[in-house]
């Protein structure tokens, strides 16, 4: 999804900003925030090209819808995934992860999380480049 065709893609709005433990411009709109009826928050994150978020972990897990461009999603210890809109990602607990967009698309998903969610290390350009 390029720039130009971002506001066709999304059924959302942009939302704020993120700066702590994401590398480049990435926004957040939260959906749902009340814990009734399930105990868990929904928001609609969107990466510009070659944003993404530190590796972290969920204490319950986490679910992600996605629902434009392509992005990437890695667990520790495991080859990264391409993702494209329709897919769908379900992250058991206590796994650490990071997910973003691609180098050349913007990525747009749904981020169903109850609990806690523990950040760590960023990834860094180094790496991500090699993808």
């Amino acid at each position: 999804m390029k720039n130009e065709h971002l506001s066709n893609s999304t059924i959302f709005p942009l939302g704020e900003k993120l700066g702590t433990n994401f590398i480049g411009d990435a926004y957040l709109q939260m959906i749902l925030t009340d814990s009734s009826p399930l105990d868990a928050v929904i928001g609609n994150v969107t990466f510009a090209p070659k944003a993404r978020n530190n590796w972290h972990s969920h204490k319950v897990g986490q679910v992600l819808l996605v629902t434009g461009g392509e992005g990437w999603y890695q667990e520790e210890g495991k080859a990264a995934q391409l993702l494209k809109t329709g897919d769908v990602v379900n992250i058991p607990s206590n796994v650490k992860h990071w997910h973003g967009a691609t180098k050349y698309s913007w990525f747009v998903h749904l981020a169903i999380s109850p609990g806690e969610t523990n950040w760590y290390e960023s990834v860094e350009d180094e790496w991500f480049d090699k993808l």
